[in-house]
């Protein structure tokens, strides 16, 4: 997704704007009003997830919010070193959440 433009809502409003952005893979463009602390948020964050924007919680991509799916455990190991030898493996479990938009566009988040 790439971000367009900001703003002011038609009556003015303090606590919201009109947000355009557009979807890098489909070149459609959209209108969304957003809250002022939820675009202040997409703005000062780290880059990632360069194709989804994430306002008031939801996951956008393609111009729609995208849908969860269910939920998977994933098992991340790692061995672990010490200053002999490699011991018995850590292994991790996280559950992530399953999102997905209407095009096909999946992703999984950590919960």
């Amino acid at each position: 997704m790439t971000l367009h433009s900001i703003t002011a809502l038609n009556p003015p409003s303090d606590a919201s704007v009109e947000v355009g952005y557009g979807c890098t893979a489909c070149k459609v463009h959209y209108l969304h009003p957003a809250g002022v602390v939820a675009v202040a948020a997409v703005l000062n964050r780290a880059p990632c997830l360069e194709d989804v924007l994430v306002f008031g919680g939801h996951y956008i991509h393609c111009g729609q919010p995208m849908q969860t799916l269910g939920s998977q455990v994933r098992r991340l190991s790692a061995a672990v070193y010490t200053d002999r030898e490699p011991e018995d493996a850590v292994d991790v479990d996280l559950e992530t959440r399953v999102l997905r938009c209407p095009c096909g566009f999946q992703i999984e988040l950590p919960d």
